[in-house]
């Protein structure tokens, strides 16, 4: 089998972890946050932070393994030394077939979508669909011809998305301490919460900055291209956690300085840039969002066409001989990357007919972006349960206390999921007099590719003997 060689250097990896979190949603989120909270500024912060603080939680214990084991794909490698060959790689073929498709598809509309408000096409329409499917190709060739390249343009991308939220966060804060509006909205409250508590208000709020933070574990896609990966990796994790957390809350700040909470509530973070920067503040952030977003393309796109080399490089799978090949000139997975395409092709047209339609496929319509959360932070559950049973040289804190709170973090970010996808439309659906639960029919479709990952290894192992 052939190796990847080590070529990425610890900026690439802080920037896989920042930029594949920081997307599209901390642009809008904002607005979700405060009519969750009914304009609660300090609410909304709170929930901001508390989301944050549950990632760094989670990438403080993925930084632990990173630092003990290291093969091929980091949490896949995470998974097989601690719940064995078996669990690794039906994670991987979870990550390969669902979750990494799942979300790269979707930001390729939603690069598309953002490029389309510029010249005013219909985000459902057959322009911004034929352009994220464009996003989608352009991005597999960067990283399948020149790897390097992809790596310098995740750190272009990053930096260039930061800028928008840097200048807000900061002439946002001094603009709105001047006039005041920084100030009176910290101590106005719009609307009553959702819930009509300030804690029921809270949890909303959370439940809409879960899926702003999603996207942070792709980092470890790239373990085995990254120079000192054990000591590199877990940096990257928790540098790059530290500065996604603090760009969100200093960035949620300096729009409360653009604008009244209720002008935000209705109108959203826009209308914050163009009172701040003008008019072409408004254009100006949409290019960044566009920027934004394809840098987090990028990112998924990276974890993507390496998922079925990672399976194959531990000789399981389809045709581990063809999916473990690494291309002599570019040092890329050419095979691997060809399938990661063709799996996303698939969600972009699921996400298109579930979700942009009036609905193609019935029951089985569901955010193919957010759902997957069950699913993943599920799976890590079982790996820091072993991680606390068998590294017995860790101190108590590495070994039981950041595993546990770990653990809780999952179980908290696999009911946002459900609470957010399943049980509110479930109930408004059953007010109407109709079922709706997307949450069962989405499962049913990860029962079916898991089924099939099952069947794959089982051939794989009878060609093997």
């Amino acid at each position: 089998m052939e190796k990847l060689v080590q070529k990425y250097g610890l900026a690439t990896a802080i920037c896989m972890v920042v930029g594949t979190v920081i997307g599209s949603g901390v642009f809008f989120k904002a607005q979700n946050v405060l009519v969750a909270t009914g304009g609660n500024m300090p609410l909304g912060i709170a929930a901001w932070l508390i989301t944050g603080i549950l990632m760094i939680i989670c990438s403080l214990q993925f930084a632990s393994m990173a630092t003990k084991y290291e093969k091929v794909s980091g949490v896949v490698d995470y998974a097989e030394a601690t719940c064995g060959k078996g669990y690794g790689y039906y994670l991987a073929w979870f990550m390969v077939n669902v979750y990494y498709p799942g979300m790269t598809s979707v930001l390729a509309w939603v690069s598309a979508r953002y490029f389309g408000v510029l010249f005013g096409w219909s985000m459902v329409g057959a322009e911004v669909l034929a352009l994220a499917g464009f996003f989608l190709i352009a991005s597999y060739t960067m990283n399948a011809l020149s790897p390097k390249l992809a790596g310098k343009f995740q750190i272009s991308a990053t930096v260039i998305k930061l800028i928008p939220i840097v200048l807000m966060a900061i002439v946002g804060t001094i603009a709105g301490l001047a006039n005041g509006t920084l100030t009176n909205n910290f101590v106005t409250v719009v609307t009553e919460a959702v819930g009509g508590t300030a804690s029921s208000g809270l949890f909303a709020a959370i439940v809409a900055t879960v899926f702003a933070y999603e996207g942070w574990i792709v980092a470890t896609s790239i373990n085995a291209e990254l120079k000192n990966p054990k000591k590199n990796l877990p940096i990257a994790l928790i540098i790059g956690s530290l500065i996604v957390v603090a760009a969100y809350v200093l960035y949620f700040i300096g729009v409360a300085g653009g604008a009244s909470n209720a002008v935000l509530i209705e109108e959203g973070a826009t209308t914050a840039f163009v009172n701040i920067f003008g008019g072409v503040g408004g254009t100006l952030l949409n290019i960044c969002i566009v920027v934004s977003c394809l840098g987090t393309l990028n990112g998924l796109m990276v974890g993507a066409t390496r998922g079925m080399y990672a399976i194959a490089a531990r000789e399981e799978g389809p045709m581990p001989n063809v999916f473990g090949q690494v291309d002599k000139a570019t040092n890329m997975t050419t095979n691997s990357s060809v399938w990661g395409l063709f799996v996303c092709a698939v969600w972009l047209l699921y996400f298109y007919g579930a979700n942009l339609t009036s609905g193609w496929f019935g029951l089985f319509n569901f955010d193919s972006s957010e759902l997957p959360i069950i699913t993943i932070y599920a799976m890590y559950i079982p790996m820091f349960i072993v991680w606390m049973k068998k590294e017995k040289e860790m101190g108590v804190f590495k070994r039981f206390i950041l595993p546990s709170i770990s653990i809780v973090a999952c179980l908290f970010m696999v009911f946002a999921a459900v609470y957010a996808h399943g049980i509110t439309p479930y109930l408004a659906a059953k007010a109407e007099g109709r079922f709706a639960f997307p949450v069962l029919f989405y499962l049913i479709i990860f029962a079916v590719i898991m089924i099939l990952g099952a069947i794959f290894r089982k051939s794989s192992k009878k060609n093997a003997e």
